[in-house]
């Protein structure tokens, strides 16, 4: 039933996908869907994109281990909405860009500035996409006992596939569908579990350090917890593929609109893995043993429930759980292949494609090779490399007028450098012990304060060097769309 419930989604994934391509003709189609996108259905299409299998999957499985400490995760990535409500995301879709490169050379007119925006998107884009096939490997390894590999090239094919018919009007389609599929994924099977554990007596859990916040068992739990609150609030806003959404919105209105709808998306499916995660506390205590805490959620049906039904439940949530990885694989791969295409290819439709598979095959090889971390621990440090470089970059940029390239440049390379460093080094050789391994597992903390320092004060050394078109972009962020800047309605110098 599991693998034909993954059939199932695969199929529908490519149909769905397919039928975009006779909607997508331009290139401003495969970039942002035309900018013709409804805030209903790219609400759906980000919660489609941004539940990856570290929500799925790996939510659930950190709970199971840390307990109440790691409740802070869903919060945070769901609060990092309200921050980007708040600061970004009308004056991005404002500016007119196509991706965070694009915004970064329109404001501070460096080309060095953009190429450096382009790197980061990349790596970030490849942080994130990794555990996605790490996690589809397990998946389809605990179905069928292929290769851990195997799962990844599957997942990796159907994104290719996908992205390739349509870009991003196809995927918002497919984004869309596999939302609400996933959140049946986990809704349907859990009133079942409450119900089993209900006539079990409802149990409950004896192990009071797992019920207690900063309680754990994790190294230095209070430096901890702020530095994912930080990278996990901070981090959301500087997601390439949750920013490029933005822009397929028709106006700054729409997008403020898409923003709360989205946070009404997320808080309804984030109530759901931590069910899961104190379940199997209760009824699969031993995952911990064997080290397959993000399978919890896999499992669950058919050792709680059982017989025919538990086997169609465990079907539904391995369904859910590939739609997972293949709906945020999707968006990852359109904003990384869209960088590759604009700023190292030629640019148009033909160099997106080349540059689609250019963007999946990097993780895909680091996903066989790199040793396997908990799904949403590697996905918390992409947050922390987001939030210590397009985060500063973002806010400086859209609410101080005098951010310069040259400081722009100087934070992304320093802090940038120090995030990447500190998650290639937790990636590929494990954390270490003490306060280092803490420092280095939850950079945020320390590497946030350290970007938005560097911006400020290389900014202020340099004041020759903002942007001689500021003050024009500045009343392009802010001002409402009926006024044309372009057309004369503002100039610098004078009023409207």
């Amino acid at each position: 039933m599991s693998l034909a419930a993954v059939v199932l989604v695969v199929v529908a994934t490519v149909s769905i996908g397919t039928f975009g391509l006779r909607l997508s003709r331009t290139t401003s189609d495969f970039y942002v869907a035309s900018r013709t996108v409804s805030p209903l259905w790219n609400a759906s299409a980000i919660g489609g994109e941004y539940l990856s299998a570290a929500s799925f999957l790996g939510i659930a499985g950190l709970i199971l281990a840390y307990g109440a400490d790691m409740l802070w995760l869903p919060v945070g990535w769901t609060g990092g909405y309200l921050v980007l409500l708040v600061l970004v995301s009308a004056p991005l879709r404002r500016s007119g860009a196509y991706t965070l490169p694009d915004f970064a050379e329109a404001r501070l007119e460096s080309m060095r500035v953009r190429r450096a925006a382009s790197v980061l998107v990349v790596l970030i884009g490849w942080f994130y996409l990794m555990p996605q096939f790490q996690s589809a490997g397990l998946v389809l390894r605990t179905l069928t006992g292929a290769p851990v590999w195997a799962g990844g090239l599957l997942v990796a094919v159907v994104v290719v596939v996908n992205v390739l018919s349509g870009g991003m009007r196809s995927i918002t389609f497919v984004q869309a569908f596999q939302y609400w599929l996933k959140l049946t994924a986990l809704a349907v099977p859990v009133i079942f579990l409450l119900l089993a554990w209900r006539g079990d007596g409802m149990p409950g859990i004896t192990d009071q350090q797992w019920l207690v916040p900063l309680a754990g068992t994790r190294e230095h739990p209070v430096y901890a917890t702020y530095s994912v609150i930080l990278a996990t609030f901070l981090g959301t806003m500087g997601l390439p593929h949750v920013l490029v959404r933005f822009y397929t919105n028709p106006d700054g209105r729409a997008a403020r609109r898409t923003t709360l709808v989205v946070l009404g998306l997320l808080g309804a499916f984030y109530l759901l893995p931590a069910l899961y995660g104190a379940l199997g506390r209760i009824y699969a205590p031993d995952l911990l043993v064997s080290g397959h805490g993000d399978a919890v959620v896999l499992t669950l049906p058919e050792r709680v429930v059982g017989g025919a039904l538990g086997d169609l439940l465990g079907a539904l949530v391995t369904g859910g759980a590939f739609a997972a990885f293949l709906s945020t694989s999707s968006g990852l791969t359109v904003s990384v292949a869209g960088v590759i295409a604009q700023d190292i290819l030629h640019g148009g439709v033909r160099s997106f494609r080349v540059a689609t598979v250019l963007a999946v095959a990097m993780p895909l090889m680091l996903a066989t090779m790199a040793r396997a971390l908990p799904v949403a621990d590697v996905v918390g440090l992409a947050f922390a490399v987001a939030a210590s470089t397009f985060c500063p970059l973002l806010v400086l940029g859209i609410w101080w007028r005098r951010l310069t390239d040259a400081g722009a440049l100087a934070g992304l390379l320093v802090s940038g450098g120090l995030a990447c460093t500190a998650v290639m080094w937790t990636i590929v050789s494990g954390p270490l012990r003490g306060w280092p391994g803490v420092l280095l597992a939850q950079p945020a903390a320390w590497t946030v304060p350290i970007a938005f320092g560097v911006m400020v004060v290389v900014s202020l050394l340099t004041p020759g060097r903002v942007p001689a078109g500021v003050a024009r972009t500045m009343v392009r962020l802010h001002a409402p769309e009926t006024l044309d800047v372009d057309r004369g309605d503002w100039h610098p110098r004078g009023g409207a």
